[in-house]
């Protein structure tokens, strides 16, 4: 087809180059804050008894890794010290025995008495000062397993409590995840440390650098989307858990032939551009198109690198070539 100059300019028809441009992908999506699970430590006890001291006894206290959270009075550990010190003698007395029957019993209820002392979580610096002093411990003191933060807490004092009670949550806050949803067509650009910006809403100036940890196997069949896990840290703990949080990843596709999106007619099935040969020459051809970054749409067969194509009035020049076709057709049927 063969446009005057005056005309294509009076259409407002514009052209571009197609080039070789580096691009990049920006994926947007939103997730939800949550506790790094390796962070994470449950207080149980193994023993029964009854809290005494409660040193830790509200919800949101920071604790260090060490800190005595609590002391538990417990008949069954009394009886077991008192056990251990009588052992502990019968084996001086006998341990030197000229009957090594003897000997070997006083060793035997000896180390049965301490590995009891061990499964019940007492710690090695007790049982050696009660080997030392001779002192029973009437409440024994119980530890925060790391630093962090009290999320939820059980523990009352004069509490009665038992094995498999769960007395304290205790959250690391200082590295959390984030678990967002990324839509089926996305997931082939995902991989495992990519880094990723993570700003909220109402202080998009602060921005958080995270990288993607983990994407789920399974597909959500309702959203067509798959969960992918970032972490980051979490500096002053900013970001609580249950925040929602905007994240953000710019994924480099390399270098790529590619053309504005405005120069682009969607046809149907088919993809069409116009390429202009100059002096008003034009010609229409299908293309097929490869990634989508922005403002450019990468092209994979149909064009080279260099061509004029039409970005702007592309529509107009369709609607014009279309009534050509249809006017020569036309001609064609007089004759």
């Amino acid at each position: 087809m063969t446009v005057s100059p005056e005309r294509l300019q009076s259409i407002g028809v514009k052209f571009a180059l197609a080039e070789r441009r580096s691009l990049d992908r920006t994926i947007r999506t939103v997730g939800r804050v949550e506790v790094d699970e390796r962070r994470l430590a449950h207080v149980h006890l193994k023993l029964e008894g009854w809290i005494d001291e409660l040193r830790v006894n509200y919800t949101g206290e920071r604790v260090q890794r060490g800190q005595i959270i609590f002391t538990l009075y417990s008949p069954e550990l009394v009886a077991t010290q008192q056990e251990y010190l009588l052992a502990l003698k019968g084996k001086k007395l006998l341990g030197e025995s000229e009957f090594p029957e003897a000997a070997a019993g006083a060793h035997s209820l000896l180390e049965v008495t301490r590995q009891r002392l061990r499964l019940w979580d007492i710690t090695e610096d007790h049982i050696q000062d009660l080997e030392r002093t001779s002192k029973v411990l009437k409440t024994l003191p119980i530890h925060s397993p790391i630093t962090g933060t009290v999320i939820k807490k059980v523990a009352l004092a004069g509490m009665r409590v038992g094995p498999g009670d769960e007395l304290y949550t205790i959250a690391d806050l200082s590295r959390i995840w984030i678990t967002a949803d990324i839509y089926e067509y996305e997931l082939p650009l995902i991989k495992i440390g990519q880094t990723a910006t993570v700003t909220l809403s109402y202080d998009p100036g602060t921005i958080f650098q995270g990288r993607v940890a983990f994407i789920y196997p399974t597909l959500d069949p309702q959203t067509r989307t798959a969960k992918v896990r970032f972490e980051l840290d979490n500096p002053g703990e900013q970001l609580k858990p249950e925040m929602y949080a905007n994240v953000e990843l710019h994924i480099p596709l390399g270098t790529r032939l590619v053309i504005p999106r405005d120069a682009i007619l969607e046809s149907g099935e088919r993809q069409v551009i116009f390429i202009h040969h100059g002096g008003g020459k034009l010609e229409w051809r299908t293309v097929k198109l490869g990634a989508r970054a922005g403002d450019w749409v990468e092209v994979t067969e149909g064009i080279a690198e260099g061509d004029h194509v039409v970005t702007s009035a592309n529509f107009l020049l369709d609607s014009e070539s279309r009534l050509k076709a249809a006017v020569g057709g036309m001609q064609g049927m007089k004759h």
